[in-house]
């Protein structure tokens, strides 16, 4: 077990306001860390996307390949990944991921300039990969140095700094991109890199790692497996990640066709429906932390697939633009509710021990639901209408809120204490 930050986490849980949330020094670096990442992240997709396209003629095969190497690696390593955050020291394995995502990076820099243009392929894959070892340890640094009553306002901080991104990454990378060229957008991603790693290592210090007997990653793996398929409620979590990212699969790809069919507008048009997705995003994430000392996660899942079955199912049948822009804000406003509180649910149901492996079999599920809609919509599209996708869509997402009923059943844990104990509730 780690043992260093557990009298930090109940020092802070006797102050649990906005002011003793900031004052910690965990809290302000990974958010930190946070803003740092996603600006190389945005950089580095919409730079990649532009090059590629440019280099190749708009080439679809090449373009698709960007997704490849940005998906791949979720299902490949991110349960592997998970068992190894729950085995290593979770700084500084986020340390090490950070400055070998900046090193992978400076290595394409060096390909570019002699002509293997190809090789940028080479730094999306190696970040995405790092990523799936990157982020479990992020979870368990969380489960760390947060007390339970505040992991709910941690996570919508961090959610709102996402949404913000979505909306200023894709002017962001474009404007390196089409002002300074590819290889200075490549230098911009390794800087970034290197910024948050930097900051990282004003955490505190890992604890140390104490096992009572040496174990095989392959044993880790089937125990983290065993401790899942065990716990009821992460089979409840299960149903409805898997409901979220299947209707998510089949919205993301259709918006320009509710622009252009549904509304008769031009297709450039997506762009302010696309800002009004994030701008509810922001607004949601926000209210969530505002509600967060009051709404407990189970209930803000309920509100939030509820009504988000109710907007997609909106968006996909009027044809009206106002009432559109209106459907696609409150669909953005309901994320949050969903993202946040189902990481706040897997952060409070898990034992310390099991974070990363519960956060490695999660991810993919929802993950994997997405690509794999993702990849049929096309046939889908063309065969029914778009109005019966968008229904299919809602239904997944009212599937999503039968799912979380069987927890309304259950107590969340309260302190800090509670929580590191609440994941072996059995049934």
């Amino acid at each position: 077990m780690i043992h260093a930050a557990g009298s930090n986490a109940s020092k802070v849980s006797q102050s649990p306001g906005h002011g003793s949330f900031f004052a910690n020094r965990f809290i302000r670096s990974i958010l930190l860390s946070a803003v740092f990442l996603q600006l190389g992240i945005w950089i580095r997709n919409f730079a990649i996307l532009l090059f590629v396209t440019e280099q190749t003629d708009k080439d679809p095969i090449a373009i698709s390949l960007i997704s490849v190497a940005e998906y791949a690696p979720i299902f490949i390593f991110s349960f592997i990944g998970g068992a190894f955050a729950d085995r290593w020291r979770p700084k500084r394995t986020m340390v090490i991921c950070d400055l070998l995502s900046a090193v992978s990076v400076f290595v394409v820099l060096l390909a570019l300039i002699y002509g293997g243009w190809q090789s940028i392929f080479f730094a999306t894959l190696v970040s995405s990969i790092l990523s799936q070892f990157s982020q479990p340890a992020g979870m368990k640094l969380f489960k760390l140095h947060v007390p339970a009553s505040q992991i709910q306002m941690g996570m919508s901080m961090y959610q709102t700094i996402q949404a913000v991104f979505m909306i200023l990454g894709p002017m962001l990378g474009s404007l390196v991109f089409f002002r300074f060229g590819i290889q200075t957008a490549v230098v911009i991603m390794g800087i970034c890199f290197v910024l948050s790693a930097a900051v990282l290592t004003t955490l505190p210090k890992d604890g140390i790692v104490q096992r009572k007997e040496p174990t095989r990653l392959s044993a880790d793996i089937k125990s983290g497996l065993h401790y899942v398929l065990g716990n009821k409620i992460f089979l409840y979590m299960a149903s409805f990640f898997i409901a979220a990212g299947l209707a998510l699969g089949i919205m993301n790809p259709l918006g320009i066709y509710v622009v252009t069919e549904h509304l008769g507008l031009d297709a450039d048009q997506l762009q302010w429906f696309t800002a009004m997705n994030g701008a509810g995003m922001i607004l949601g994430g926000m209210l969530v932390m505002g509600l967060s000392k009051r709404m407990p996660p189970r209930i803000m899942l309920i509100i939030g697939f509820t009504f988000s079955s109710a907007a997609v199912a909106v968006i996909g049948t009027t044809t009206t633009t106002g009432v559109a822009l209106a459907a696609q804000f409150a669909a953005g406003l309901l994320v949050p509710f969903i993202h946040i509180a189902c990481q706040t649910l897997m952060m409070s149901h898990a034992e310390e021990a099991y974070v990363g492996r519960v956060s490695g079999i999660m991810s993919p599920l929802f993950t994997g639901g997405m690509v794999l809609t993702m990849s049929i919509v096309g046939v889908l599209k063309a065969n029914l209408p778009l109005t019966v996708l968008y229904g299919i869509a809602a239904a997944l997402f009212f599937v999503g809120a039968i799912g979380v009923l069987p927890l309304l059943r259950h107590k969340q844990p309260v302190n800090a204490h509670g929580a590191a104990h609440a994941g072996g509730f059995h049934h």
